[in-house]
């Protein structure tokens, strides 16, 4: 299913790229403001803040996911044993840890510091991947997975999965601002930059998933690393990296998704962007507080990723392809005059299948939200 998305995933950025070069515009949000319209610009800025922040928490869980094996390694303590001391609960490792690390990071009005972080994350995905091959290849003795499906048990669950892919394939909100970074920012080079990302990043999540559902089975967690031994040192590693990574995420997350508010903001009130630091330096502190604490809240009392992953996965389906998509719509119906008729039903049909499957995803994801824990 990964395969056959990838096309339609590629496509999205190329056409954020040619909008982008079409309206001047450099953020993600501008371009569909821009192509869209207002209301268009509003419901995606929304969408923007929405998702940054249901990340945000699942960033936060799975934080605490890792530090619960690893403590439990240097605690030499049987993993869920009751009479753990104060200081090993998770509720307290994490905030301990948002609060010292994550809160620090996330104050600056910049994030420029921030551009090694991006390396350490690939390196430490490559890792983990190559982590969970190996142990596939050469398992551990007590390792014995359970019954492995050869197929889904319904056509339901192979639906329930888009959002999953999907979160793990946005990136289509940055993207914008990374094509307008490139020296010469062209649709060409640009296609076969994303396409050999993308190409990159279903060999590491294929390679991650399959090979951990072979080791596991059924069985497998839906954080994969959670289903290995505790005392298994490469996979520590694999669990350090994760942190690491994640702790440099998520203020990089929190600021675009503070920037969106910000600016909803300031068209709200009717104030110009370029107003006296001190306000702004003000309204920036108590944001991110409130976007921290509402966060870590969350994070405490949610402790399944599936649970917030399948409902921010319906968001990411608008980002790869409804908003995309309408603004292919736009922009050719502005071009409706300028180009061959066959061309411009071909682009707007187009338009309109990408529009039509990011609704279904994000539909089918708000329907299992809302109805699935009620049926239960």
């Amino acid at each position: 299913m990964a395969q056959a998305m990838l096309v339609f995933i590629i496509s999205g950025l190329v056409i954020l790229a040619y909008c982008s070069q079409a309206s001047n515009e450099r953020t993600y949000q501008e371009v569909v403001w821009a192509v869209c319209g207002k209301l268009t610009g509003v419901l995606c800025e929304v969408a923007i803040a929405t998702y940054t922040f249901g990340t945000c928490i699942a960033f936060l869980i799975i934080i605490g996911d890792q530090q619960d094996k690893i403590i439990a390694v240097m605690a030499k303590e049987p993993e869920g044993a009751g009479g753990s001391p104060w200081y090993t609960d998770r509720k307290f490792t994490i905030s301990l840890t948002a609060c010292l690390f994550i809160l620090p990071l996330s104050i600056p009005r910049e994030i420029g510091f921030q551009k090694y972080a991006s390396f350490l994350s690939v390196v430490g995905t490559w890792y983990v991947t190559a982590i969970v091959i190996i142990k596939y290849i050469w398992p551990d003795k007590e390792m014995s997975p359970a019954d492995t499906l050869n197929r889904p048990a319904s056509w339901i669950a192979v639906f329930n999965a888009m959002p999953t892919i999907c979160f793990g394939f946005q990136c289509h909100v940055s993207s914008v601002p990374v094509f307008n970074s490139m020296r010469r920012p062209e649709l060409k080079t640009w296609g076969g930059v994303v396409t050999a990302a993308m190409v990159i990043a279903l060999a590491v999540y294929m390679g991650t998933g399959i090979c951990g559902f072979l080791t596991f089975g059924a069985a497998v967690d839906p954080d994969v690393l959670l289903s290995y031994p505790s005392e298994d040192v490469a996979v520590a590693v694999a669990r350090a990296f994760i942190i690491l990574s994640v702790l440099t995420s998520y203020p990089i997350l929190h600021f675009c998704g503070r920037a969106v508010i910000e600016g909803l903001w300031l068209r709200y009130q009717g104030m110009p962007v370029e107003e006296d630091v001190g306000r702004e330096r003000r309204r920036r502190v108590l944001q991110t507080l409130i976007w921290f604490l509402l966060t870590l809240l969350l994070a405490l009392f949610i402790p399944d990723i599936g649970k917030v992953i399948s409902v921010i996965g319906g968001l990411a389906a608008c980002f790869i392809f409804v908003f995309p998509g309408l603004c292919l719509i736009q922009a050719k119906l502005s071009e409706m005059e300028e180009v061959k008729p066959a061309s411009w039903w071909a682009m707007v049909s187009y338009g309109v299948l990408l529009v039509t499957l990011g609704a279904f995803i994000f539909g089918q994801t708000t329907a299992n939200a809302i109805f699935v824990d009620l049926l239960a």
